[in-house]
């Protein structure tokens, strides 16, 4: 097994999600997730922001606002629906993963919620979906004004489980309260919502980076951090409250706060511009992280290594 960081597409595209878990805690703390929008017009149509993301540095791509039984990506080339996720990995020879969020339908509501279609919400039949069409990893969590609640992601947690098997790689948490009262702030993620969740069969753990949410302070953050770690899970520390499409400076901190934090791995979000974060802040979010050696190694392997 190699780091992930030594990682090309040959190896990704042989990984099982336990496997690719496994590269990634080799790797200590270098592992770069960008998050990307599929169902809207890239940064620049020539190519997916998928393929973007990948060309300046990001290990792994997670693509939000994907409708599992109506599987499109802005950009692609003309593919058959069904081989579009497949289609993609070639194109960036990473490893691609999926957002679905477990709305509840009995959550608190902060302010308005809005109605996500079915292939996007957390069932049984969108996880199936989910892996029948290719994905690599799936990660449960909310995106703005959904209702996701941590007691639904909990659930969905033991559905992926099921549906992914042992071998799949399970990411669950909120990096912001989704509309939700009571889920904001501080409360976002406690110790208890942390057993829950590894409980019910999640390898890797999402909490906010220090500086994104009120209250994720450095040493809040750490603590929860090492209770992952005392658990046998991972963390991935998450840049989604638009920080992505802030100044590098601003990004460069919350990297490195989240490093101190004990990060495993970094999420970098999609709400910088057109559904993706600044190009430049993943570079300098990476190399922040890891050096230049790594992100330029990263940014210049080709696909058919």
């Amino acid at each position: 097994m190699k780091r992930l960081l030594d990682c090309t597409a040959a190896d990704f595209e042989q990984m099982t999600g336990r496997e690719l878990k496994k590269a990634i805690i080799a790797s200590e703390g270098r592992t770069i997730l960008s998050e990307v929008l599929a169902a809207f017009s890239p940064l620049y149509p020539a190519v997916t922001n998928a393929e973007l993301a990948a060309a300046f540095g990001a290990d792994l791509i997670l693509l939000n606002f994907f409708d599992v039984l109506n599987p499109s990506i802005e950009s692609m080339p003309e593919t058959n629906p069904e081989d579009v996720v497949r289609q993609l990995k070639k194109l960036v020879g990473r490893p691609i993963g999926l957002n679905l969020e477990p709305v509840d339908l009995q959550a608190d509501q902060l302010e308005a919620l809005q109605q996500l279609p079915e292939g996007r919400i957390t069932t049984d039949a969108s996880l199936k979906r989910a892996r029948e069409l290719g994905f690599d990893f799936v990660c449960l969590t909310g995106n703005p004004k959904t209702g996701v609640t941590n007691t639904e992601i909990t659930k969905a947690i033991e559905k992926a489980r099921s549906a992914f098997g042992s071998e799949g790689l399970i990411i669950a948490g909120k990096m912001h309260g989704a509309g939700v009262a009571g889920e904001t702030g501080s409360s976002m993620m406690t110790e208890e919502t942390l057993h829950a969740f590894i409980e019910a069969g999640a390898d890797i753990i999402l909490i906010p980076s220090p500086g994104t949410v009120p209250g994720f302070t450095i040493e809040k953050t750490s603590k929860l951090v090492d209770l992952v770690h005392q658990n046998g899970a991972l963390a991935i520390l998450t840049t989604g409250t638009s920080q992505e499409g802030a100044d590098e400076e601003t990004v460069k901190q919350i990297a490195l706060n989240s490093k101190m934090a004990g990060a495993d791995l970094y999420h970098i979000g999609d709400a910088g511009a057109a559904g993706i974060a600044s190009p430049e802040n993943i570079m300098a979010y990476s190399i922040v992280v890891r050096g230049k050696r790594h992100t330029y190694i990263r940014m210049a392997a080709s696909i058919l290594r």
